[in-house]
């Protein structure tokens, strides 16, 4: 299912298409007639790699079953695979809202995450995936995502996170810096 990344837009796709049985679900029966074949149309489009239909399908899937936790999921993930970042991560969201304990939901948007170089998110949904695993595929899938993001913090370049506020040290150094600035402006002034 994975392939070396090297270049994180253009191995979206690479990675997404191939379905796992693990996050293949069918419809559930209460779900209205028209969203459940918009639903298996998306699918469908989806496995063929054809993204953009899929977010047609999909999206007329979600119009009808609004609190569809699937429909979200797979729309996400059609979105991430036409390049549609930011509705992707907004629909994984909504998924995780409607259903804390979709591991399809977490998991796909911890992949993402991990995608497009937010470390720190990827590994709380990653979190939230494990408290949501089910059988033993789902635990080698989630596995092997932190392994491989794990073995490319090791080989890339090191970045700061940047989710710690400035500690008091800092905040003094950088008020001292600012006053010194303010009194030398003053000064040249006059």
């Amino acid at each position: 299912m994975r392939k070396e990344v090297k270049n994180s837009t253009a191995s979206l796709e690479d990675d997404f298409v191939d379905l796992p049985v693990t996050l293949q679900s069918a419809p559930p029966p209460a779900l209205p007639v028209q969203a459940r074949q918009f639903f298996k149309e998306g699918i469908t489009c989806l496995q063929s790699g054809d993204a953009a239909q899929a977010v047609v399908a999909l999206s007329r899937c979600i119009e009808h079953a609004p609190d569809f936790t699937d429909g979200h999921v797979f729309l996400g993930l059609a979105h991430a695979l036409s390049y549609d970042i930011y509705p992707a991560m907004d629909q994984l969201e909504t998924a995780t809202n409607l259903d804390e304990h979709s591991f399809a939901a977490h998991f796909i948007m911890a992949q993402l995450s991990f995608k497009l170089r937010i470390p720190q998110k990827g590994y709380d949904a990653a979190k939230r995936a494990l408290q949501c695993v089910s059988t033993l595929e789902q635990r080698k899938m989630l596995t092997q995502l932190l392994r491989e993001e794990r073995e490319r913090e090791r080989n890339g370049i090191a970045r700061p996170w940047f989710n710690k506020p400035f500690g008091l040290p800092v905040l003094v150094l950088l008020g001292s810096a600012l006053a010194a600035l303010i009194i030398a402006v003053i000064t040249h002034v006059h």
